[in-house]
């Protein structure tokens, strides 16, 4: 498996509106793209996404903070490195699938620490949200 680098933070909030203030305001984070449930930030060639989770702020879940870890890895390698983590039995939790215009598939560490691994830049990216 040949990743490549970081890729991209998610992190699951309570309230999106909140959030983005303080990320761009305080942070000086540059605001990419902003949805109704989600906003994706950039600073340098680092990006996040922030997702908003009614469960969050209804008390339903207690868990905030990171939703997974994206790590960056070339098109040419990403089905080589899937095939890598079902012979391995890695659990997967969602993908292969398409993102954007590339490629990603969520899997858990053996801590149960989503991790995934994402074939697009955030440039990529926000090209289907456009």
């Amino acid at each position: 498996m040949n990743v490549i680098g970081f890729n991209h933070l998610t992190l699951n909030i309570k309230n999106l509106n909140e959030s983005l203030e303080f990320y761009e305001k305080t942070l000086e984070m540059d605001v990419i793209h902003v949805g109704n449930k989600d906003a994706y930030l950039q600073w340098g060639s680092a990006w996040i996404c922030l997702q908003e989770r009614p469960q969050y702020s209804t008390g339903e879940l207690e868990t905030i903070g990171v939703d997974h870890v994206a790590f960056s890895i070339s098109e040419e390698d990403f089905h080589k490195a899937v095939e890598k983590l079902q012979t391995r039995d890695v659990k997967i939790v969602r993908g292969p699938i398409k993102r954007g215009t590339g490629w990603a598939i969520n899997f858990l560490d053996p801590n149960g620490i989503q991790l995934e691994l994402h074939t697009s830049s955030l440039k990529e990216r926000m090209k289907v949200w456009s």
